[in-house]
């Protein structure tokens, strides 16, 4: 499977879309991460491609499980009692330059540019003072 439709999940979103699933095993195809933002993590089973070090040693401080695809296989073999989840797939940072051309009225896509400085797509056409704004 490419990157783009494996996109990571943090732990703040997967105990969000858990709440109320907690008898349930979370599957993901991804990457679970690490959310400093969540201070009590509770128990959950959790199934991913891979976990950061941090993810997996919060889970399992709470009681909760972190499995790999072939012991799910092994647990629930038909995805009994399973919760499917994915991460964000457009909060990579190229699906900003997706869209109508930057340039044309009420665009905000992100122009490919060599350099961010003041001259690089920054005066006319951008803001009212220098000439005029699209």
């Amino acid at each position: 499977m490419s990157k783009v439709n494996k996109p990571p999940l943090s732990l703040s979103r997967l105990i969000q879309y858990m709440k109320g699933k907690e008898d349930k095993i979370a599957v993901v195809v991804g990457t679970v991460t690490d959310d400093i933002r969540v201070y009590e993590v509770p128990a959950l089973k959790v199934t991913a491609l891979r976990f950061t070090e941090t993810a997996r040693a919060r889970i399992e401080k709470a009681g909760g499980e972190c499995l790999t695809f072939d012991q799910l296989a092994l647990r629930a073999p038909l995805g009994q009692n399973t919760v499917l989840l994915r991460g964000p797939k457009n909060g990579r940072e190229a699906v900003k330059h997706f869209g109508p051309a930057p340039g044309v009225p009420h665009s905000h896509t992100k122009p490919y540019v060599r350099s961010n400085g003041r001259k690089f797509e920054r005066a006319r056409g951008r803001r009212n003072s220098k000439g005029f704004r699209v």
